[in-house]
């Protein structure tokens, strides 16, 4: 198979590592608007199998000529091109997957072309990173081994292994990104029925060997597509896991406004966006450097089983590989979007349309193919007493 990878940022460029240590990708073409800086990415990997191209990813005709080079097409660009990149691999006939992007209904646009795909006899799956993405597809999995399922419970979280005051956090993806899912309401269902709950709120501890005792709380785009998937549960519900206290730091931010997009105040007679600032600022604070970062996952699905009360456990601690310097959420992300789309392209995955990942992704052999590229995703499972009916 032939695939286009868009975007040779951090996500970008461990993507194309990836494929090219597949067998069965023939050519990447990794596109970006930096070209040159691509090229000198590639003078590090030692193959042919991958080319520079350029991209001006705001040209719906630039897009379709790059997508054109290839069976399946990996965007890994700000999720403000997702349903632009998803329309142009329809019209151009190129299966297409995405990292995501659940703020501002990024993902429903998406979903609600799965007619015009099914005509073009392409394959479109959003939502492809750690959360959503992973999440999603062992959720998935975990409600195929179940009778019924009652609650999904999801906690994911990318921390440094040595933190350092006073916020104890590393940056390791976009920090729009971060303000976008510490801003924005989360979808969650309790007790039955759909709601809204303010995020950085719920926090609650969660405990993880070797980490001790840490924090999770609410944060929008992590429930992406399984509110709708699974309609009829009790309980679902997406926290981020931080070290202890982060949730209030952030909070006392947010509440200040300093993370508001529309937040603009005159300094020395000129407007000043105050997150602008604020993310600059944290940027130098932030920076991971050459520390070391994990990645902590937990996904618990509870249900019934022939009249048995089980819970399905996966749990995943994934560290920055050392050797080559790649970040843990980069791997844990990368390696995921990859799978699956060599799984479209292998056709593994056959249907035609567009899918949320939990729906599609085969999760044992998604499973598999992780632990492969060292990134390990442990099942446990628990039972309980026997279900009696009157």
């Amino acid at each position: 198979m032939k695939v286009v990878v868009l975007g040779a940022g951090l996500m970008g460029k461990e993507v194309a590592r990836d494929l090219i240590a597949s067998e069965s990708v023939e050519k990447v073409y990794l596109a970006d608007v930096a070209v040159e800086m691509v090229e000198t990415f590639i003078s590090t990997l030692n193959t042919d199998k991958i080319e520079a191209v350029q991209l001006d990813a705001h040209c719906d005709e630039d897009l379709r000529e790059v997508l054109a080079k290839g069976n399946v097409a990996i965007n890994a660009l700000f999720y403000e091109f997702n349903e632009r990149v998803a329309k142009a691999a329809i019209a151009t006939g190129v299966h297409a997957v995405d990292l995501g992007g659940h703020i501002g209904g990024v993902t429903e646009k998406i979903l609600q072309l799965t007619e015009e795909a099914k005509a073009a006899g392409v394959t479109i799956i959003p939502d492809l990173g750690v959360a959503p993405g992973m999440i999603n597809i062992l959720a998935g999995y975990g409600t195929t081994k179940l009778d019924s399922v009652e609650s999904i419970k999801l906690f994911v979280g990318g921390i440094p292994t040595e933190p350092k005051p006073p916020l104890d956090y590393t940056r390791v993806f976009s920090l729009d990104g971060v303000f976008d899912h510490y801003t924005e309401p989360s979808k969650a269902i309790q007790k039955g029925k759909l709601t809204e709950v303010e995020s950085l709120t719920g926090v609650e501890p969660i405990y993880f060997d070797e980490f001790g005792v840490l924090e999770a709380f609410y944060t929008s785009g992590g429930i992406s597509t399984l509110y709708k998937t699974f309609p009829n549960l009790k309980t679902l519900e997406y926290k981020t896991i931080r070290y202890k206290g982060h949730a209030e730091k952030f909070k006392l931010l947010a509440d200040l406004g300093f993370l508001d997009k529309e937040n603009i105040v005159q300094a020395e007679g000129r407007d000043v966006g105050v997150r602008e600032v604020v993310r600059e600022a944290l940027k130098k604070k932030l920076d991971l450097g050459n520390n070391i970062d994990a990645v902590l996952l937990r996904v618990i699905i509870a249900g019934e089983k022939s009249e048995e009360q089980i819970t399905y456990e996966y749990e995943m601690v994934v560290k920055k590989n050392t050797e080559v310097g790649v970040t843990a959420m980069a791997r844990a992300t990368a390696c995921t979007i990859s799978v699956v789309a060599q799984m479209i392209g292998s056709s593994v995955i056959k249907e035609r349309g567009v899918f949320a990942p939990e729906v599609v992704v085969p999760g044992e052999a998604y499973i598999a193919e992780m632990a492969k590229r060292g990134v390990v995703i442990k099942e446990t499972s628990h039972r309980s007493a026997m279900i009696v009916k009157w």
